[in-house]
């Protein structure tokens, strides 16, 4: 069984089932819009149902097996009859489209059919565009044609309209998490960054970046000193989140995470820690958790959701952190 296809089906039930049933049904369109998110698989996707056209040794229910020639060789981009087709730069331009056309004048060199793919096809020229346009207008009954996009609003109806329109879901947290440990990056790092985008190129990227290692930090010690308390110690903790968090989007995202904190304490509370954003901070709720109500967690959410609205209606920061804390410490509204 193919484990590719296993994995995408999991992640993308509903799509796989259609392509599937195409396969099967011997029903497959000369064109398909791939539509959705980053990371959401669509281009593995339109290379599975590729290796499902080409495959030599095809499992159950017509799947690609993995291990012939044709297989592999589209694993590594080099069967002849499988053309891929990504932006130039900036943009897909028209000269990559007429070469396209210029191959599929050509008979197949190892079969009958051939398969085109062009990932990002939102990037292409007007000029590029109108030319695939009329290539989809007189389709060849052995092409098949992949059009893969995040923003599909950005492309020529009439394109759209030639093509058999597949939304690929946005990755879950929990799907995203474990991609993330795949590419080796930290289970404290990628539980986190989870939580906060279903992106899958955005999640890698944070778990990158510096800044926002240095983000996660300083808010852990901004929860950590409000159990110590003080007015001192909530001044300095503050002015420290103030030099960190400069920008208005990077206080949204700080108080982001000061919200992830507090559902995971919330989650503790009510025995759903399957799915915490700071796991390596578990045994240290849990104690706190002990401590504290469910509806003190509640207020303090409420708290922080409110600090960001006043964040967006241009509140002095600094003061309204200092504000923040003393209430969250002390279970007061504002004022």
């Amino acid at each position: 069984m193919s484990k590719l296809w296993e994995e995408t089906a999991a992640r993308q039930p509903t799509v796989m089932r259609m392509i599937e049933n195409s396969i099967l049904k011997d029903r497959v369109a000369h064109a398909y819009l791939f539509e959705g998110d980053p990371g959401t698989g669509k281009k593995e996707a339109a290379l599975l149902f590729a290796k499902s056209l080409f495959c030599l040794e095809p499992e159950k229910e017509l799947r690609p097996c993995e291990r012939c020639v044709n297989c592999r060789r589209i694993n590594h981009g080099n069967h002849p009859d499988i053309h891929v087709i990504e932006p130039n730069g900036l943009s897909i331009k028209k000269e990559q489209i007429y070469y396209l056309q210029q191959e599929f004048t050509k008979t197949g060199v190892e079969s009958s059919r051939k398969v085109y793919i062009v990932n990002h096809a939102d990037k292409m020229t007007a000029s590029a565009a109108n030319s695939l346009l009329k290539f989809l207008e007189e389709p060849s009954s052995n092409t098949v044609a992949f059009l893969i996009t995040e923003q599909s609003s950005r492309m020529l109806p009439t394109i759209i309209s030639r093509c058999q329109q597949l939304s690929f879901r946005p990755i879950d947290d929990i799907q995203l998490k474990e991609r993330l440990i795949q590419d080796e990056i930290p289970l404290s790092m990628a539980s986190l960054v989870s939580k906060i985008t279903n992106h899958l190129d955005e999640a890698r990227a944070l778990s990158q970046d510096e800044w926002f290692a240095q983000a996660r930090s300083i808010v852990l010690k901004l929860y950590e000193g409000l159990r110590v308390g003080g007015l001192a110690i909530l001044v300095q903790l503050s002015e420290d989140f103030h030099s960190h968090f400069k920008e208005k989007e990077q206080i949204n995202l700080g108080l982001d995470l000061f919200v992830l904190i507090h559902r995971d304490l919330l989650s503790i509370m009510t025995g759903e820690e399957y799915s915490l954003a700071f796991p390596d901070y578990a045994v240290s709720f849990r104690q706190d958790a002990l401590l504290l109500t469910a509806e003190a967690l509640v207020d303090r959410l409420s708290f922080i959701l409110e600090a960001k609205r006043r964040i967006n209606n241009n509140m002095n920061q600094q003061l309204l952190m200092e504000q923040l804390l003393l209430k969250v410490q002390g279970g007061h509204a504002f004022v």
